[in-house]
């Protein structure tokens, strides 16, 4: 097609070296204007999530792990692809953001400070939104950058521009999708170890719960068998006429039918000891495990 395209009496099957000066600039002009196809990266070789995900468990053996693989994105024609693995705490990690890098599988090792990907670990993402605590947390942000043309500064090639917005882009985009699987296993951790506390301070009352309920039962059960079950026929009396009965007095009316209703089953079971502060303390520690669960 460029062939076509310029004319000039340039053919397919010509040599380079037959093309005059003219036809050269026209050449040269031509491929400045054409627009090729984005490549699809698949010449590009990434070291892949899971041995991403094995190496970081492999040398810290964190708690946690997220690993993300970005989309194939282009700078300036060129093909390339982010990969990154967020890990929280850890062997041999320091507290805080722990940055490694990488470029075509190589670890970069000197001026990290003006990385673009060491500034976007430590300024552009908001850890406290994804539950991390940036100062205290172990935290270790591995990235890696594989292109056929990285944009390294400086005549050692050991850090790359925070100038391309593309390549800023897709570091951050990487780093914050391994941070939104971390904050869902984060949520979950909190909730259990919540969970666990919470049924840790309910077991601790259950044996002083227990014994104040049956002393109080005790009593109850005490006053019913010096009473002789009299106050049951007044408390039916009281609800006879259903029109005189103010709303204070029907309220305490359903208390007593409540109460009556209650104390047939368990008053007599503790008059008998079948009901005892033991058998309390077990139907409590039941009901803490099936409602906490």
């Amino acid at each position: 097609r460029l062939v076509g395209e310029m004319q000039a009496g340039v053919e397919g099957d010509m040599s380079p070296r037959q093309l005059t000066d003219k036809q050269v600039v026209r050449l040269h002009q031509l491929l400045h204007e054409v627009r090729f196809d984005d490549p699809k990266g698949d010449h590009l070789s990434p070291a892949g999530e899971y041995n991403l995900r094995l190496g970081v468990m492999k040398e810290l053996a964190p708690d946690m792990i997220a690993t993300h693989q970005g989309d194939v994105r282009v700078f300036e024609g060129h093909a390339f692809i982010v990969e990154a693995a967020v890990s929280v705490g850890g062997r041999d990690i320091k507290p805080g953001i722990n940055v490694h890098r990488f470029a075509n599988r190589i670890p970069l090792l000197f001026e990290g400070g003006s990385d673009v990907i060491t500034k976007t670990a430590l300024k552009r993402i908001n850890w406290a939104s994804y539950k991390i605590n940036q100062a205290t947390d172990k935290v270790g942000v591995f990235v890696s950058i594989v292109s056929t043309k990285i944009p390294f500064k400086g005549a050692g090639k050991e850090y790359i521009g925070d100038d391309v917005e593309e390549m800023v882009a897709a570091v951050k985009s990487a780093i914050q999708a391994c941070c939104l699987q971390l904050k869902v296993k984060i949520v979950r951790a909190i909730a259990a170890r919540e969970q666990k506390q919470r049924k840790r301070n309910l077991t601790k009352y259950i044996p002083d719960v227990a014994k104040a309920v049956y002393s109080v039962l005790e009593r109850m059960a005490e006053r019913a068998i010096e009473a002789g079950g009299g106050g049951r026929g007044s408390s039916g009396s009281a609800l006879g006429d259903k029109e005189e009965v103010k709303p204070e007095q029907e309220a305490t009316a359903k208390r007593r039918r409540l109460e009556v209703h209650d104390s047939r089953q368990l008053l007599p079971a503790v008059a008998s000891h079948e009901l005892t502060a033991a058998t309390l303390q077990a139907r409590l520690t039941e009901y803490v495990e099936r409602i906490d669960t």
